[in-house]
């Protein structure tokens, strides 16, 4: 078993919403520290979020999943309150396939062999490869807003070039992207919130704060090379997964928002179910993109029906 582990209170006054009681953790897993937000009893779950924000955008989620789970909402590496590791020639060190082992560890660190996952756009990818390279932990899968990305690449035209414009940018093999983005990283960031959501939503400015404090030269480096993954070594991941028939093995559940992409483009349980050999179940909430932030009671609700499902193990 992968380690070691270390865990402990974070040496910092942490960020956390008003409505959101949980106590912060960084836990070092194979010498990266993850940082994660803490609550509740019960089942466990891990939530998973998206670019360009960090684990505060479950606030309007968790509290009410905290009431019957225990809810681990952790910061992906190189988001966050979590450690940037140096990147490298081939981008594993981003690949989705590290990240998902460092959330593997991170939930074993806590004492949570088996867990449910839910998980927003990069995260959502993230949780896929987790559901894949580590089944034996993971009792129910959750993605939000997202197709698979093997399908993205592999459907390619002008709409989604001119929608998904970062995923091409942010993949550029030198240092452009982060140049010009760390000119103007706050206004890179909020211009994101502001394209991806819903014409309705509404953002809570002291968490958009937070995920500007945290999105520094070392975290705009990081995740750019999240996307350089993306475009390199998680494909090819994702297409050896394919050829050798390895197939999500839970219950899994899609959401999307009804002013957002994905549900536009995509037959998306459909989708799903070519990669899932387990019931597959979803539908489109309000909103845009950002689902737990446009749509957090519709959210709950889903992830509620989906967590007590009889077939999660």
């Amino acid at each position: 078993m992968p380690g070691p582990y270390a865990v402990g209170a974070v040496g910092y006054e942490g960020f956390v919403p008003d409505s959101w009681d949980c106590e912060q953790l960084d836990v070092e897993v194979d010498g990266v520290r993850l940082h994660a937000r803490v609550a509740g009893q019960g089942p466990p779950v891990l939530l998973l979020h998206g670019y360009p924000e960090t684990s505060a955008m479950w606030h309007r989620v968790a509290p009410a999943l905290a009431e019957d789970h225990t809810v681990v909402a952790a910061d992906l590496r190189g988001y966050g309150r979590s450690d940037r590791p140096a990147s490298d020639a081939g981008h594993a060190a981003y690949a989705k396939r590290a990240m998902a082992a460092d959330q593997a560890g991170l939930m074993r660190a806590l004492g949570h062999p088996s867990y449910a996952v839910v998980g927003h756009d990069r995260g959502a990818r993230v949780a896929h490869r987790l559901a894949l390279d580590h089944a034996e932990a993971v009792t129910s899968l959750a993605v939000l807003d997202i197709a698979p990305t093997r399908h993205v690449f592999g459907d390619v035209d002008r709409q989604l070039a001119l929608s998904y414009d970062h995923w091409f940018f942010l993949a550029q093999e030198n240092d452009l992207p982060e140049v010009l983005i760390g000119g103007a990283a706050e206004h890179w960031l909020r211009t994101k919130l502001r394209q991806w959501a819903g014409p309705d939503a509404s953002f809570d400015e002291a968490v958009v704060a937070e995920y500007v404090a945290c999105f520094d030269a070392a975290s705009i480096h990081a995740t750019t090379e999240d996307y350089r993954a993306g475009a390199t070594a998680d494909l090819e991941d994702d297409e050896a997964s394919w050829v050798a028939g390895d197939r999500v093995r839970c219950p899994t559940l899609a959401l999307w928002g009804e002013a957002g992409l994905v549900g536009r483009r995509y037959d998306v349980l459909e989708v799903w179910r070519s990669y899932v050999d387990a019931e597959v179940t979803g539908h489109a909430v309000p909103g845009g993109h950002f689902v737990p932030e446009e749509a957090p009671h519709e959210t709950v609700a889903a992830l509620r029906e989906h967590l007590g499902h009889p077939g999660a193990r």
